[in-house]
């Protein structure tokens, strides 16, 4: 089962890509103020394992759907009348 994890920008550095879905800096998702990042994997990475990161949040799917959909992570697309 995949598994969605929130983790602070600050730690980025920290993430080894091989262990997880993306492949870089460049493909993660970011929260619109730039302070979030996520990451989904199948097998729990180590350095999440072993403490070196410590996600915010860890999510299922639709719960990290859900989350995407939020005025943090999304813009709003303005009602056109």
């Amino acid at each position: 089962m995949r598994t969605y994890s929130i983790i602070k920008t600050e730690d980025l550095g920290k993430v080894k890509f091989r262990e997880i879905l993306e492949n870089s800096p460049k493909t993660i998702r970011r929260s619109l103020d730039d302070t979030l990042f996520v990451i989904k994997y199948n097998i729990e990475p180590s350095f999440i394992k072993d403490g070196t990161v410590k996600p915010s949040q860890t999510l299922t799917h639709s719960e990290a759907l859900e989350l995407m959909s939020t005025a943090a992570w999304s813009q709003l697309e303005p009602i056109e009348e």
